[in-house]
C-alpha cells in the first residue's frame, strides 16, 4: 500500500498495512528550512503569500515519511475577512484589536466569501495539491467557531471570562455570533475542498475550558451544521480538540469522521467514549518528542498497543510539534509508528 491510501483509508476506518500519521504544526517553527524563511517576512506575509505558503507546506513532506501534508494557514484568518482587525505580535501571539463584545458587534461582523476574503488560503492548496497529487493526501481546516469565538470576544486573554459571560448573560448574542462563525467557517472549509483539500480538519483548540452541559447547549449545534455540511459534501472531517476526556462523546454527537484525543487521556478509554463507529487521532504528547532517547519508543509503543490495530486509527500528537523539537526525534517517530508491530521494541 502507497502513502497515497493510508491515510485516507484510515479516514474510512478500513485497513492499512501500518498506522498512518501526519503531526499537527509539522509545517512550522521547529524545522531551520522554515526558520530561515521566517526571517525574511511576517506570519501574515507567509500566509497570505501562496507560494510561500505551498512552500512551507511542502518542507515537512520533503524532510520526513509522513502520510499526509497540511496546508500552512491560521485558524483566525477568516476572522479578518468578517471585519476583525488581527495581528500575529512576534512574541505574544495573535492579537485581536476590535473585541467582539457587544450586540453591535456581532452585527457588525461580515459574513465573508472565501474566494475573495481567503482566496490566498485556496491558491495555496492548488499549488500544493499540483505538487503532491498521486503522492499524500492533503488536510484543509478551520477553527471551530468557539475556539474562534473566543479568540474574538477575549482579545488577547486566555481565561474565557468574557466568553462565558456572554454565553450566560446574553445566549441570543452568542448564538448569534456562532451562527455567522459557523456558516463562515462550512463555507471556508467547502471551499478548501473544492480547491483540492482531501480531508478537513476543525480545531477547536480552546472548547476543553467547557463542562458537558455548557458544550451541549452552546457548542454543540453550531459544530453539528458544519459537520452534517461535509458529511452532505462526501469529505471525510477530523473533529480535534484539547482537554476534552469528559466531551468526547458529546464531539462525537456533534461530527466527524475522526475524532482528536490529547494526551491526557488513554486512547483505549477514549475510544471507549468515542464509540466503535468513529476514528480516533493522537495521542502523543508534543514534549516526549523532548525527552530521553529511551522514553519515546515506550510511549509510542504504548499508544499503538492501545489502538490494537483496529481500522481507523491516525497516529498523531495530542497538540502541535513545539517549537525546540529536534528534527531526528520527528523522524524517529515516524518510524517507530510505521515499523509497528514488526519492528520489536525493548524497554
Amino acid at each position: 500500500m502507497s502513502r497515497s491510501d493510508r491515510f485516507l483509508k484510515a479516514c474510512r476506518m478500513e485497513e492499512t498495512d501500518c498506522t498512518p500519521v501526519w503531526l499537527m504544526r509539522q509545517a512550522g517553527r521547529f524545522m531551520a528550512v522554515y526558520r530561515q524563511l521566517r526571517e525574511r517576512y511576517t506570519l501574515l506575509e507567509m500566509f497570505k503569500t501562496p507560494e510561500i505558503a505551498a512552500a512551507v507546506t511542502l518542507q515537512p513532506i520533503t524532510a520526513f515519511e509522513l502520510d499526509a501534508a497540511i496546508i500552512f494557514a491560521d485558524i483566525l484568518l477568516p476572522l479578518e475577512g468578517m471585519g476583525i482587525r488581527l495581528e500575529f505580535a512576534e512574541k505574544d501571539g495573535p492579537r485581536i484589536h476590535n473585541p467582539v463584545r457587544t450586540d453591535a458587534d456581532v452585527a457588525a461582523l461580515r459574513m465573508c466569501d472565501p474566494e475573495e476574503c481567503l482566496g490566498y488560503v485556496l491558491q495555496a492548496i492548488r499549488l500544493v495539491r499540483s505538487e503532491i497529487d498521486g503522492k499524500i493526501p492533503l488536510i484543509g481546516f478551520a477553527g471551530a467557531p468557539f475556539t474562534l469565538a473566543s479568540y474574538a470576544i477575549e482579545g488577547a486573554a486566555r481565561n474565557f471570562i468574557r466568553t462565558k459571560e456572554m454565553m450566560y448573560e446574553n445566549p441570543g448574542t452568542w448564538h448569534q455570533l456562532m451562527d455567522k462563525l459557523a456558516r463562515t467557517v462550512t463555507a471556508f472549509l467547502l471551499a478548501q475542498a473544492r480547491a483540492g483539500a482531501q480531508v478537513l480538519q476543525l480545531f477547536d483548540s480552546w472548547v476543553g475550558c467547557l463542562g458537558p452541559a455548557d458544550y451541549g447547549e452552546f457548542v454543540l449545534p453550531h459544530c453539528r451544521k458544519i459537520f452534517l455540511a461535509l458529511k452532505d459534501a462526501g469529505i471525510p472531517s477530523i473533529h480535534f480538540g484539547t482537554a476534552t476526556a469528559d466531551l468526547l462523546p458529546l464531539m462525537r454527537e456533534a461530527g466527524g469522521d475522526i475524532i482528536g484525543v490529547d494526551w491526557r487521556t488513554h486512547l483505549d478509554d477514549a475510544w471507549r467514549r468515542i464509540g466503535p463507529d468513529r476514528g480516533v487521532q493522537g495521542n502523543l504528547d508534543p514534549v516526549t518528542l523532548m525527552a530521553p532517547e529511551s522514553l519515546l519508543p515506550r510511549r509510542v509503543r504504548e499508544i499503538l498497543d492501545r489502538a490494537g490495530r483496529r481500522p481507523g486509527h491516525v497516529f498523531n500528537l495530542g497538540h502541535g510539534v513545539l517549537p525546540p523539537t529536534p528534527e531526528d526525534s520527528v523522524r524517529i517517530l515516524i518510524d517507530l509508528v510505521h515499523e509497528f508491530p514488526s519492528r520489536v521494541i525493548s524497554d
